[in-house]
């Protein structure tokens, strides 16, 4: 906005349309030069004080030829302390030649700071960022906290802990200062939660559902929206509480300017003037807060009618050098703290200490005497420019760190990619890669950002890649859930088989296929997951319930099995302690009578068997104790065993001793064959030599092994 319309704005002779200019962060723009406000101003404002000046100084000619004699005509001892005071007439025709000057002077600076606004433009350009900045402050004193907030990685964060993250930035600062962080959080959380919806969704159609009927909620999301609508209503409760007063003090200031804008036109002592002066100022410095939209068009009118009312003071210079010298001193303290904030390593601390500067520099300060203002914005300058270089490279820096962020994601979408294109047929590798892209994801959330430019092509690519893989997985999944829901219809079929038998009272019948189906059982494959618990429960309890009825009926029985047991369980005893007479026929008379007492006996219960085993190791002892033929020994003790194997009507425990006895005399034959070829080779050999008498021999140790055998083959085929 030129100097001009900023006058017109404030005179109220025109309206001027303000738009109101989006809020930007500390972060936005940092390839732009940091310049304040006074470059646009300096050559402008100069001009018109040059213009001012020249007028003013031949008003004071002319207010010299009005008054009868000057203080300096005066003699010395007539001469007064008193400041000079403006005759009437003299004041009235340097106002009317002021006003006259500044007409005019209005139409120079239309057309002399044409090009001047031409080649400020970018400078314009650069210092928008902290005026922007700077007029949100203005609204509110303690928006500046909103500098001070720690930036974290949002990015990083589940959806969980940007929900605790929201949680504590609403309970824990002011509602107006936390726009920046609650929008990105606001942002990771519905790009994470719409990457989940789209899995469901997927899932969701995966198992034939209509899109249309789809909907999916989640708890996490609820507490998101709730946090969120406490932020939004405290928010929306503060802004209306301000607006009153921010239109109050925007009046209040405008006031001011027009007050300011009339003292060139008051008849009184210049010195009332000046105080008057300094207490609109004052005023101005504490009337508050205004829109922001409204204030920089505020403090520019604010500070072009202070600048007249500088000129003006050109009759009164003592007055006004006395506040040029004050501004001087005052800026030039805040060019000394730029320049060392220059020197600072912690860009971003700078840059908000610069804009107080800056702030300082446009709100608190006025001008200086022309021939400093140049020299000392070119200073300020200088130290700004260092710091917004310093600051463009910090963020050139974190851009080529973003760059190695992206070459990491970039890496971890071509692993989801691989691993979407493997072709795997079970649930296990499917398992497998479930895991594997879960770990993937965490590691793309944990990279870091993205240059902004291409934020969003990288984010479409990651969820494209895990689409594609969810749409894989959940084909897969489909299919099994067709061969699930067979399996399903096969083990209700049994579990009504289990259901019609529990109450079978033909236990001979329906144990064998109580028994069939829990094998049958355990050959069918997996059934859906939410209907797995409720029929294995359906199933186990009507099996349950038969082998309960059946365990019950076989309790009864096994009582006459246990005492059974307890007789077999004394006889072993009087078996392990039995002493033989020495005499072969007599002890084994003895032995034999042991076994058929056993064997009188009868059956034990089933789990109760074991003793049988411990019998027979008891007798293989007693009868390793006989002084007798190791062959009919070994024949005697081949009976009692067939005895123990013989069963009526059924033959299956002979047949498989038969099998053995006949493979093993298979085994024997073999053997002996193979060492009546290997005495081939020692056909010229004296049968003396140690070698050859160890085969025969061993020959011969097969040969009385294998009449064992074959005798134990007649036997057992006379027992059928």
């Amino acid at each position: 906005m030129s100097e001009k319309e900023n006058l017109q704005d404030a005179d109220g002779t025109i309206e001027t349309n303000t738009t109101e200019t989006p809020q930007t962060s500390n972060e936005a723009n940092p390839s732009e030069e940091l310049i304040p406000e006074d470059s646009k101003k300096s050559t402008e404002v100069d001009q018109t004080a040059d213009a001012v000046d020249d007028v003013t100084e031949t008003n004071l000619e002319k207010t010299e030829a009005v008054k009868p004699e000057t203080q300096e005509d005066t003699p010395e001892s007539e001469k007064s302390d008193k400041p000079i005071e403006r005759t009437e007439e003299a004041h009235t025709e340097t106002v009317e030649d002021t006003a006259e000057v500044h007409a005019k002077n209005l139409e120079t600076v239309e057309t002399t700071t044409t090009d001047t606004v031409k080649e400020t433009k970018m400078a314009d350009a650069h210092v928008e960022e902290i005026e922007e900045s700077n007029a949100e402050d203005a609204e509110d004193e303690t928006n500046a906290e909103r500098h001070e907030l720690e930036s974290k990685d949002y990015h990083a964060m589940t959806m969980e802990q940007l929900t605790t993250e929201l949680e504590l930035l609403v309970e824990n600062h002011k509602i107006q200062n936390i726009k920046a962080q609650v929008e990105e959080v606001k942002s990771e959380f519905n790009s994470k939660f719409d990457a989940l919806l789209d899995e469901k969704k997927e899932e969701f159609l995966s198992e034939g559902g209509n899109e249309i009927d789809f909907y999916y909620s989640s708890p996490i999301k609820k507490k998101f929206n709730a946090v969120f609508k406490t932020y939004r209503n405290n928010l929306n409760a503060y802004y209306k509480e301000r607006e009153n007063n921010l239109k109050g003090n925007l009046e209040n200031r405008l006031q001011i300017i027009e007050e300011i804008k009339s003292l060139i036109n008051v008849e009184e002592n210049i010195n009332n003037t000046y105080k008057h002066f300094k207490d609109l100022q004052e005023q101005w410095r504490n009337a508050g807060p205004i829109p922001r939209d409204r204030y920089n068009n505020a403090w520019n009118s604010y500070h072009h009618h202070v600048e007249i009312f500088y000129d003006f003071l050109h009759l009164n210079r003592d007055l006004r050098d006395m506040d040029f010298k004050h501004n001087l001193e005052q800026k030039t303290k805040i060019i000394e703290r730029a320049e060392e904030l220059a020197q600072d390593d912690n860009i971003n601390r700078s840059f908000r200490e610069l804009q107080v500067l800056h702030k300082l520099w446009k709100e608190d300060l006025g001008p200086v005497a022309k021939a400093h203002r140049e020299e000392i914005w070119e200073r300020f300058s200088r130290a700004t420019k260092t710091i917004h270089d310093k600051r463009q490279a910090y963020y050139e820096d974190l851009d080529k760190a973003r760059e190695t962020n992206l070459v990491k994601k970039e890496e971890i979408i071509l692993k989801i990619e691989e691993i979407a294109a493997e072709d795997v047929s079970s649930h296990q590798s499917w398992q497998k890669k479930i895991k594997s892209i879960e770990a993937l994801r965490e590691d793309f959330f944990n990279a870091g950002k993205v240059p902004q430019k291409v934020n969003e092509a990288t984010w479409s690519k990651f969820k494209s890649a895990v689409r594609t893989f969810n749409r894989n997985k959940n084909a897969y999944y489909k299919h099994l859930k067709k061969d699930q829901y067979e399996n399903l219809e096969k083990k209700k079929a049994l579990i009504q088989i289990a259901l019609d038998n529990k109450n079978n009272e033909d236990f001979a019948a329906t144990t064998p296929l109580m028994k069939k189906i829990q094998n049958d059982w355990k050959k069918i494959g997996h059934v859906p997951r939410k209907d797995s618990d409720k029929v294995w429960k359906e199933f186990k309890g009507a099996c349950n319930a038969y082998f309960d009825r059946l365990h019950a009926e076989r309790n009864e029985a096994n009582k006459e099995l246990m005492v059974a047991y307890e007789q077999k369980n004394a006889l072993l005893t009087e078996v392990k302690g039995l002493e033989l007479s020495g005499k072969p026929e007599q002890d084994i008379a003895t032995i034999k009578e042991k076994i058929s007492m056993w064997k009188a006996i009868g059956h034990v219960p089933s789990n109760k068997r074991y003793i049988d085993g411990k019998f027979n190791k008891a007798l293989d002892a007693l009868f390793g104790k006989l002084d007798m033929d190791k062959a009919k020994l070994e024949m005697i003790r081949f009976e009692n065993k067939l005895e123990n194997l013989a069963q009526p009507n059924d033959t299956r425990l002979l047949d498989n001793e038969q099998n053995f006895i006949r493979k093993k005399i298979t085994e024997i034959k073999g053997e002996i064959n193979q060492l009546e070829n290997n005495m081939q080779f020692f056909s010229n050999v004296d049968e003396t030599n140690p070698l050859v008498k160890d085969v025969i021999k061993n020959i011969d140790k097969h040969k009385q092994g294998l009449s064992v055998w074959q005798e134990k083959l007649k036997k057992i085929k006379s027992m059928y």
